[in-house]
């Protein structure tokens, strides 16, 4: 087995599920050397991740996990980052407990819900427009704006500003396995100046937005600190709109390359819902949860990792593991009982998974809808996708209407 094997660059992206098969059958727990990040363990059957991402000895913040000899070579974010180590993503136990109570009162469903029509909107005025030019890059001109798009409204970010939270986005989460993660340090701080200041404003004179509610979200005593929000800001602007963008557009690859099942779609527009999340376990936009630190020895599926490991629990390969989904290499946008793990389960189940399928709902459906002709615009053997740890997506995905 190959354990020199880079699981982040894009020609590994672009087909995973082979060498998540094999590493099922023959070594579901396997270390791999992440570039620029070091050794890392590979969770893959679909109950060791379950296991994984519900087990408190496996923790968010590397530091909780680290031995003292760990501790000293531990490379520490600049005091002006600091504030990011206060995301939910980055937190256990009570701390991340209060956060996650605070902020799903303001997150609500009913705040979600008022977004359908806007995505309606969205998505059909960037189809009038992608539909005069005869076509478009799915990715670039569809599936980034409307997350973008919309995030930024129920955030309550001037749409203006859009391009440049995309930018700043793509930064920060490019930034860990950069050569050199300080190079991203400059865009990552106009990035928290900006929403800063947007917090302030929010909070001196509040509006109808996200922001405003974080900051009157109280419970009893307590209530988020400036700090708190702009993780929580800076959170849901990225993640809110990276994912979704490869779901979209991901998941109508997907479509196109099983004609079939577009058909089927296309002539069942009741499947919509189903066909989402079949979608999201098929391609799945986030392909590994993010990263939990072993704070103690664990022994999972007989083989012990170390105290301070990094841990990767790999959704991509639960979710084609045959002992819970019916021929997992095969998409049906009928499945039912569609137990997949994309959205992640326990604590750190996603707050925006209701936000994402609503939106992928709405952009695929309405495109296939309007766009009897589509079609692929390049040879399948011309797509790249983007390298990275944690995402899976496409860079582009040219299409006709013709």
């Amino acid at each position: 087995m190959p354990s020199s094997i880079d699981v982040t660059a894009p020609a590994f992206k672009a087909d995973p599920f082979p060498f998540y098969a094999r590493l099922r059958d023959e070594a579901p727990v396997f270390p791999v050397t992440v570039p620029r990040i070091g050794k890392a363990w590979l969770i893959t059957c679909y109950d060791d991740v379950v296991g994984v991402l519900k087990d408190e000895r496996l923790v968010k913040s590397p530091k909780a996990a680290m031995t003292p000899e760990q501790l000293k070579k531990a490379r520490t974010l600049p005091r002006m980052l600091a504030p990011l180590e206060r995301g939910l993503l980055n937190l256990d136990g009570e701390d991340h407990d209060r956060l996650r109570a605070l902020v799903h009162k303001a997150f609500t469903p009913r705040r979600i819900e008022q977004m359908r029509d806007q995505a309606e909107v969205l998505a059909d005025e960037l189809l009038d427009a992608a539909q005069r030019r005869g076509g478009m890059d799915v990715v670039a001109d569809y599936a980034l704006p409307i997350p973008l798009v919309l995030i930024g409204r129920i955030l309550g970010v001037p749409e203006k500003d859009n391009a440049r939270f995309s930018a700043w986005s793509k930064v920060l989460i490019s930034a860990p396995e950069r050569r050199n993660p300080l190079t991203a340090v400059p865009s990552v701080l106009r990035f928290l100046r900006y929403l800063r200041k947007l917090i302030a404003e929010r909070t001196e004179r509040p509006r109808d937005d996200l922001i405003s509610a974080m900051a009157k979200a109280v419970d009893g005593d307590d209530r988020l600190t400036a700090d708190e929000i702009l993780a929580m800001s800076v959170l849901l602007l990225t993640a809110g709109h990276e994912t979704t963008r490869n779901l979209i557009s991901s998941g109508l690859l997907a479509l196109l390359e099983h004609p079939e099942q577009l058909a089927r779609l296309r002539d069942q527009p009741e499947l919509i819902k189903p066909g989402i999340d079949e979608l999201v376990r098929f391609v799945v936009p986030a392909e590994m949860a993010t990263e939990r630190y072993a704070r103690e020895d664990v022994v999972i599926a007989g083989v012990t990792i170390p105290r301070g490991s990094l841990v990767l629990a790999v959704l991509a390969s639960a979710n084609r593991d045959a002992r819970y989904f019916d021929d997992p290499d095969t998409l049906d946008i009928g499945r039912v009982n569609n137990r997949h793990l994309s959205f992640g389960q326990g604590m750190h189940y996603c707050l925006g998974a209701p936000l994402a399928r609503l939106e992928a709902q709405i952009a695929i459906g309405t495109l296939l809808r309007r766009a009897p002709g589509l079609r692929l615009a390049v040879g399948p053997d011309q797509l790249r996708w983007r390298g990275g740890i944690i995402l899976r997506g496409l860079e582009a995905l040219p299409v006709s209407f013709a």
